[in-house]
Formats: C-alpha cells, structure tokens, sequence
C-alpha cells in the first residue's frame, strides 16, 4: 500500500507552501482561521465550524429596515408578519426608517446608528442592501436578512454586484441569509406537536410549501431556511447546524446550486456522523433543469453525476419529487432504527400483493419467504389455500374480526421481518376501519416500522383522516411508488450510517515519497507523451508493461528482445490522443523483421500525419484480462474526480463508468465496480477466471492520491485500457494519458 491512500481532494502547492515557507494556513473555515492540521494534502479544509444560529432562529432584538405601516406597500404585510413571528419568538422589534416616527404603533429609529440596544436579527426591506450591510457591521449586528433580488441570478452584473455584497459580509463578521430570499424562516410553525423534527432548506421558497404543509398531518416542522442566493450562509452551513439540534430527526433539503463542494461534503459528513438523514431533491438532472437553476440562484449545478456520486457518498437520499421529499423525510424523521431488512406485504387481495411485491422487489427490498412454521401459525386465521409466504393474502374476512389482529401480531413476531407493509388500494368499510385500527394498535405496541399505503383518490375517509393520520407510530402514505421509495431510503440510511466512517479522518495531510518524484515530470499546460505519462504512473506505484523508448529500427529489435516476444510498438508523442485510429499502434509482433518493418511503418505514418513523436515504444504485450478504465477530472464544483469504468474501445461506445469524489476509502472503488453493468466481466464470465479485484481497487486509491498530491497541476489522467488480469496477478497499465493543468 502506498501509505494511506484515503486521499482528499486538489492541488498539494498550498499544503507545501505552507510546509516550506511558514505561509499562514488555508482560507478562514466560517470565520475561523483553518489550522495546518485542519488541511488536507491539496490544502482544502478537513473541518468546518457549526455556525452558531440560535440567535437567527430565536432572536432576542430584531431590526426591521424600511418597516412600514402604509396600506398598500408590500413592506407592509412584511413587517406585519415579522411584528407577528417576534412576539412568536419573544423579540423585541425595532423598526428602521428615517422618516417615519413609528410603525404600527412602535416607536421608530431614523438609522441603524440610532437603534435603543444591541440587534441580534436586521431584516431589510431595502433595494441596494450594501449601505445598510456596511451600518449594520458598524452597529456589530450578529445576522442579517436580505430579500432584495437583482444579484447572481440575473447574469454578470448581478454577480458582480453579489461579490460585493457578499465581501462586505464577510468583513464585517456578521452572517447574511440571501439576497433573493424571502419570509418563509418567519413562518408561524404549530408548537402543538411533539417527536423528532423535519429542519427544512430550501432555495426556492415555493418549493418548500409541501413539506412545511405535513405540519396538517401531524408532522413537526422546527425550522425553514430559505437560501437564495448563498452569498454567505449557504445550504452546508444549515446541514450542520440542523445535525447538532436534538429535536431535528431529519433534514429536508431543495437545492438548485451548490455554493461550494467542499463545504457541502463537510456538512454531509457531519450528519452521517451524528447519524441524522438527510433528504435532497437537487435541480439540474437534465441540462434545461441546470439552465433553469442558474437562471434562478446564479449557482453552479455541478455535472449531475458527479453530484449523485458525492450525496450517495455520504449518504445524502436524492429524491426527484417534492411529494417523495415529503413522504420519505416524514418516514426518517420519524421511524426507529429498524431491527431487520425483511419486509413483509400484507394485503387483502393476492393481486394487490403480488403487484406490490414485483414493485418492491425490483426497487432492492428484500421480501423474505416466511418461515413454514410462521406459515403453519398464518393458516390457523387464513384459508390453507391462500399464500402466506410473502406476500400474505388474508382473503378480505379476517380483518374484519379478531383474526385480522392475531395475523399483524404473528408477522411481526417474526425475527426477519422489520417493515410491515399493508397497501390499501381503495376504501372497503366496515372491514377497512377494523384493518386500519388494527395496524394502528400493533404499532403502537412494536419497535418495527408499520407503513400503510391509502390508495383512496379522496382521502376523507374518516379511517384515513381520523385514525391513520392521528398515529405517529404509522406510516402513511398515499401511493405505491413513494412508500417504497421511503422505505428503501429509510433502510439504506440505517445500514449506511450503522458502517459509517469519515474519510476526512483518513486523508492525507502531508505529501508521499511518489510526489517529489512526479513533480519534475509536470509539463505546465502540455499533454504528456505515453511514455511520460506511465513515468508518472509508476511514480505512484502503478505497474506498467515492460517498454522501451527506442529511436531507430535497430533499437527496435535490441529492445524487443530485451522485453522478450510478442511485444506491441506504438508512436510514442505529446500530441497524440488516438493512436489507433491514426495506425500508430502495431500488436503481436514476433520477429525481429516484423519489429523493423513496423518502426518504419509507424515513423511514415508519423511524418505523414505531421506528429511529432519523441519516439516509439517497444512493449510487452499483456493479455488475459479484463481492459477496464480508471481517469481522473476536475468538476467545477467539487474538484477532482476519480472513474472506473469498462475500457477499451468501448469506453465511448457503452459508457459504463461511475465516479466519486475524493475523499474516500477502498470500499468505495468496490462498489464503483459493483455499480457497473459490465460487473459480471470482473466476475468472470463464459469460463473465465475472475479478475483481481483488489488490484483494480488499489490503482483506483493510487490515483485518488495522485490527483490529491497534484492537484491543479494534473488536468486530465486517463489509464485505457487498465488490464486487470486474473484474481492474484494484478492489474497493469497498457496505455496512459496525461494533460497537465
């Protein structure tokens, strides 16, 4: 192993200019300057502050600038609302404005130099918010509210002026939510509710309105965050804050655009660790849905498949829908960690479970048969010719008497079962009502997860509103799709956070022995020659062909016979991308004739073609293995990405790669692996022995590190095809290419 090869993210020059030269360590980590110890070997942080907001959420002094009490004026209704959350919050309001002598009654300050105390909370309803930010950095106010739009969502001036803005926050040490947001963080939340908490983030406030709605349904909401634009406090900031509050069993997240991956990948981090679910619908699958968000937040996006990789990485549940974030937040929110993976369909028809099985079947839950003696227990309430393996089909009739009880009770009795599940497809009373409060009653009294699916499209029915609705213990939802999709969420999330550990505890601080090394075959803004590029391989301990760089038939055949027959020659130049296409690579030579006609070929061709070559290569030739791909990139949001992939020609014919984001550990290679749909190759296929695996898993964390120690200095790394011969042989690089930044 090359040291620890749990590696982070981009470029090692900050880490050695503050090893080398006794510079001050990184940027300020939310206001904190970042520790040396802090840093990772690109010199990103390792660490990020919660940020203290309590006194955003419930402020003791409030300052409402450009209050107003005049009809008709949208200000208005705002300060209204605002008068209405501080006396909520127990705030003391202070309206700002320099021609009124009072607001609704409350005596009114010109400016914000003239406030009677000290201000926890200053909400502006001003257009140009930068004056009244530089008074309010003055008066030392602790958070700051921004609704005025016309910044980075509206294109490059509008950018240009939110840099301002945002560098006058951040010299002033106060905190700003916005600009472009709104009111919802001042909504009137009901405090009659009890149980853990959904905390809500979003950057469109409409978007939002669902889940704050199941407050209807008995769902306890504790906080909205209404993002914007993220000049200052951004999505990560209130991740983190919301995974330290006790009373918060699950955040819920819409995000357009991520302000910066890093900070992202922090605060999931620290909700992994304190095991709280985070749920996220995230704009821009599509390209009009990223173009669309830009537009809105002035964000980046990010490539859509390196954000899915980065949330599955630590374990943030994508959702698409705003009904599956309602539905699947509600579930994690609220549900006990699960005592198995079993789930059991109970339903009162065969086809409704038969339809519900393939569905949750196919989505990845496992429905295990029953065991024949918990089956023998089922016959003694359910007719012998009804199947009771799982699904289990009552018939209808039992779950109108004692029976339907006794069949619940059994299930859950069974030690591989720990979701029940009972879909409903349409209301049937009496006998529906008698199921509905028998599943009510046997939750109430289990430790296992009960979810019911209400089919009904009316949803009035008194079962429904009056008994389903007012349990907590049951999980309700009103389609199929959404309550396997929470279901599958909420054991995933528990099997996730049961393993978890930080990859921020093992990256590397400090460069390895490879960096020096690869270091001075760093050509600035040049594309490396092949057989530069596998020089800086194996300064990473990546194992290449034997190969020689000749410059003359001559030399040819000495080297071939040196690298021992057949061997494959290739033009070897810092400008060629394709040598096959071009027929600049010639396989399975065997003779010494052969070696010379084919360096005289492969030189023609060159000339030819106009590419300049710095010679050929004479190879070993390497077969019986699976020719897989492992590259690296940089994502404009999260910096450098690591891929694996099926390789060969038909890298750009299947597309079948997956990507992650640094920084992790070798069980993330392994199921990059597993993810592809080539996987069966790895496994071995029509006879073929398996590939070695561990060997493809180790280059993947040697490149993590190379990419990490390098950083912006390493562009582009491509390794196609990276043959990866059978299980103990190892794998070995046949060809490399190399952009350097």
């Amino acid at each position: 192993m090359l040291g620890s090869t749990h590696g982070t993210l981009t470029t090692d020059s900050r880490r050695a200019r503050v090893i080398a030269c006794g510079e001050q360590p990184g940027p300020a980590v939310h206001g904190r300057p970042a520790d040396v110890d802090d840093l990772d070997v690109s010199g990103r942080p390792l660490y990020s502050d919660v940020p203290d907001l309590d006194r955003f959420f419930r402020p003791e002094s409030v300052a409402v600038i450009g209050a107003s009490d005049a009809e008709g004026r949208p200000n208005t209704g705002v300060t209204r609302q605002l008068m209405a959350w501080s006396e909520r919050v127990g705030a003391r309001l202070h309206p700002v404005h320099p021609t009124r002598p009072s607001v609704f009654g409350i005596p009114c300050s010109p400016s914000v130099a003239d406030l009677p105390e000290q201000i926890d909370l200053a909400v502006l309803l001003v257009a140009e918010p930068l004056p009244v930010i530089e008074e309010l950095a003055e008066a030392k106010v602790k958070f700051a509210v921004a609704f005025a739009s016309g910044f980075a969502e509206t294109g490059a001036e509008g950018a240009a002026a939110q840099a301002r803005l945002a560098a006058a926050v951040e010299r002033s040490g106060m905190r700003l939510l916005g600009p472009n947001t709104n009111l919802n963080a001042f909504e009137r939340f009901r405090d009659d509710l009890d149980g853990p908490a959904i905390a809500l983030i979003t950057q469109s406030g409409h978007q939002g309105r669902p889940v704050f709605a199941l407050q209807e349904l008995g769902i306890r909401l504790s906080h909205w965050a209404p993002t914007g634009n993220e000049a200052d406090l951004e999505t990560a900031d209130f991740i983190s804050y919301f995974a330290e509050r006790p009373e918060v069993g699950a955040i819920a997240c819409y995000v357009e655009g991520l302000k910066d991956g890093r900070s992202f990948l922090l605060a999931a981090d620290r909700a992994a660790r304190r095991k709280v679910p985070v749920v996220a619908v995230k704009v821009g699958r599509t390209e009009t849905g990223a173009r669309t968000a830009a537009s809105h937040t002035g964000k980046l996006t990010g490539a859509d498949a390196v954000v899915d990789a980065a949330m599955r990485q630590y374990g943030v549940i994508r959702v698409d829908g705003l009904d599956e974030l309602q539905d699947t937040a509600a579930l994690l929110a609220r549900a006990r960690p699960p005592r198995a993976d079993g789930v059991v369909v109970y339903s009162i028809s065969g086809g409704t479970g038969a339809h519900f099985a393939d569905l949750a079947t196919e989505a990845g839950l496992r429905l295990p048969a029953l065991s024949e003696a918990r089956q023998a227990e089922l016959h003694q309430w359910i007719p012998e010719y009804l199947s009771v393996a799982n699904p289990v089909d009552n018939g209808g009739h039992p779950v109108g008497d004692w029976r339907g009880r006794k069949i619940i009770d059994a299930i859950l009795a069974d030690p591989e079962v720990g979701v029940l599940i009972c879909p409903v497809t349409g209301p049937f009373p009496p006998l529906s009502d008698r199921l509905v409060r028998d599943l009510v009653d046997a939750a109430e009294r289990t430790d296992k997860l009960v979810c019911v699916v209400w089919g009904s499209p009316v949803g009035t029915e008194p079962a429904y509103r009056e008994v389903l609705l007012g349990s907590s213990r049951v999980a309700t939802f009103r389609t199929v799709a959404n309550c396997i999709t929470a279901v599958r969420a909420y054991l995933d999330h528990h099997r996730f956070v049961a393993g978890y550990r930080s990859p921020f505890d093992e990256a590397p601080r400090t460069p390895s022995p490879s960096f020096r090394k690869a270091q001075a075959l760093i050509r600035p803004g040049e594309q490396l020659s092949e057989h530069a590029a596998k020089q800086l391989l194996r300064a990473y301990g990546i194992r290449v062909p034997r190969e020689q760089l000749v410059t003359s038939a001559a030399a040819a055949v000495r080297a071939a016979g040196q690298v021992g027959y057949p061997v494959v020659m290739k033009a070897s130049g810092a400008r060629i991308a394709h040598k096959t296409e071009l027929g600049l690579v010639k396989i399975g030579l065997t003779s010494a004739s052969q070696v010379r006609d084919a360096y005289r070929e492969l030189t023609d061709i060159a000339r030819y073609e106009d590419v300049s070559l710095d010679g050929v290569l004479v190879c070993q030739m390497v077969e019986r293995g699976v020719e897989m791909v492992v590259g690296a990139a940089h994502d404009d949001l999260f910096g450098p990405t690591v891929t694996v992939g099926l390789g060969g020609v038909l890298v750009e014919v299947l597309h079948d790669t997956a990507v992650r984001v640094p920084p992790f550990g070798e069980e993330q290679p392994r199921d990059m692996c597993a993810e592809l749909r080539g996987r069966a190759l790895l496994d071995g296929v029509r006879g073929r022995p398996p590939a070695d695996l561990d060997a493809l898993v180790e280059v993947v964390l040697r490149v993590q590190r190379m990419v990490l120690e390098l950083g912006d200095d390493l562009a582009e790394l491509d390794i196609n095809p990276l043959m990866v011969l059978p299980r103990g042989q190892g794998a070995v690089a046949l060809d490399a290419l190399v952009v350097c930044g």
